[in-house]
């Protein structure tokens, strides 16, 4: 049980390796689940350091998360700007594209989670 835990947690870490589009950005991934049928449920926390950004990309599932330190302006396309504080949660519609960017002079600190369809990658870089 133990190796298959390690197993999927190192896979997960090589997804968000790949995954990483700007420099600076930290991912650590904390759990990844097959759960419910036919996705993957991944949970992580990402950091990104004063005026750093995700970059805009897709999921192709929802994400959630949750942020715990700092302040980020959420830009997702079809939806106003948001400022999110530490505190803050939101939720992001599968297949739509979106950034994180870093509002102020701190570090910001994110737990997300994603579930997503298990065939496809974690997330796509928008065109």
């Amino acid at each position: 049980m133990l190796k298959k835990t390690l197993l999927a947690l190192t896979f997960a870490g090589f997804a968000f390796a790949a995954y990483a589009q700007q420099p600076g950005i930290k991912r650590t991934p904390l759990q990844k689940i097959d759960f419910p049928d036919g996705y993957t449920t991944v949970t992580a926390i990402a950091e990104l350091p004063p005026g750093g950004a995700a970059g805009r990309h897709t999921h192709p599932g929802v994400e959630t998360g949750y942020v715990m330190e700092g302040e980020v302006d959420l830009l997702i396309d079809g939806q106003p700007d948001k400022l999110l504080k530490a505190g803050d949660s939101y939720v992001i519609p599968a297949g739509v594209v979106h950034d994180a960017k870093t509002h102020g002079e701190k570090p910001l600190k994110i737990l997300g989670i994603y579930i997503f369809d298990k065939t496809k990658p974690l997330a796509t870089p928008a065109k």
